[in-house]
């Protein structure tokens, strides 16, 4: 029998690979998660951070030669938490409202505090920003809170490229709320129609490619269709509701009880069931 892997083999081993001649995918958690690696003619872009384990910074240095800018795709550990690895870090005037869902005790099974630069510099960064990487620019977009309270989509205008983060995915979005913040603000139908409202943005943009920060990378845009038919076919109440939630994770939640699998097409989103309830069919 082998060992059982650790935590560090576990959260921290990468395989990357080359979608396009400057963009690596780096996969990990058993290749269910990315972060993505952007090449520019002068500098490169990691969107995300993963989880704190300590070794990012060095293995994505072997990757490129160029300096790299980093930004996060939304406030949440899987995605944040090894910011510290790096001296500066652009993210979205909401990461506050997450910001427990990373520095709670007990969230992250790292000491982030012992990272190189346990308080980096966090950089605002909003709609209409742009990140230049040389030949290469990024549009920053805004993200109407669905997911959560501190998303941005990133735009390759000229690849056609746009990284969502957790918004959009092929097996399911978490929608229940996911920022261990009493405070944070949610309001069932307004979740639901901001979904709704950032696919149809993404839709109106036509990208070739887009790529989620989970389940299988880049999806088709189909899935947008999808994730709109889902919310109206919640509030027409014909959506399909699946108390038995078949993600080993999420039954680990101590929120799992109170949860339910909605399905739609090829989409499905977890979410409250009293909370969808009030509005199902409504």
């Amino acid at each position: 029998m082998g060992m059982e892997p650790s935590l560090e083999e576990i959260f921290g081993s990468y395989m990357p690979y080359k979608v396009t001649d400057d963009t690596w995918v780096i996969s990990f958690m058993n290749g269910t998660e990315y972060m993505y690696l952007l090449e520019g003619s002068e500098k490169a872009l990691l969107i995300d951070t993963g989880y704190g384990v300590g070794n990012l910074k060095a293995f994505v240095e072997s990757l490129t030669d160029k300096p790299v800018l980093v930004v996060n795709t939304h406030f949440h550990p899987d995605h944040s938490a090894g910011n510290g690895e790096f001296e500066e870090v652009m993210v979205a005037a909401g990461w506050e409202i997450d910001a427990p869902s990373v520095n709670m005790p007990g969230q992250i099974p790292f000491d982030i505090s012992k990272l190189p630069y346990p308080n980096y510099k966090k950089v605002i960064i909003g709609e209409g920003d742009v990140i230049d990487l040389g030949n290469r620019k990024i549009k920053v977009m805004e993200v109407k809170p669905a997911h959560c309270n501190s998303s941005l989509f990133f735009y390759d205008v000229e690849q056609g490229m746009i990284f969502v983060g957790d918004e959009v995915e092929a097996a399911q979005v978490n929608m229940f709320d996911n920022s261990c913040n009493p405070e944070a603000p949610y309001d069932v139908r307004d979740r639901l129609n901001c979904m709704r409202e950032n696919c149809e943005r993404i839709k109106a943009l036509k990208p070739r490619y887009i790529f989620p920060n989970h389940n299988g990378t880049p999806i088709a845009s189909s899935y947008l269709d999808d994730f709109i038919g889902l919310v109206d076919s919640v509030f027409a109440g014909t959506a399909k509701i699946e108390d038995k939630l078949n993600h080993k994770y999420i039954e680990m939640d101590p929120k799992a009880p109170t949860l339910c699998r909605v399905r739609f097409g090829k989409c499905s989103i977890f979410i409250k069931k009293d909370l969808l309830m009030t509005v199902y069919g409504k």
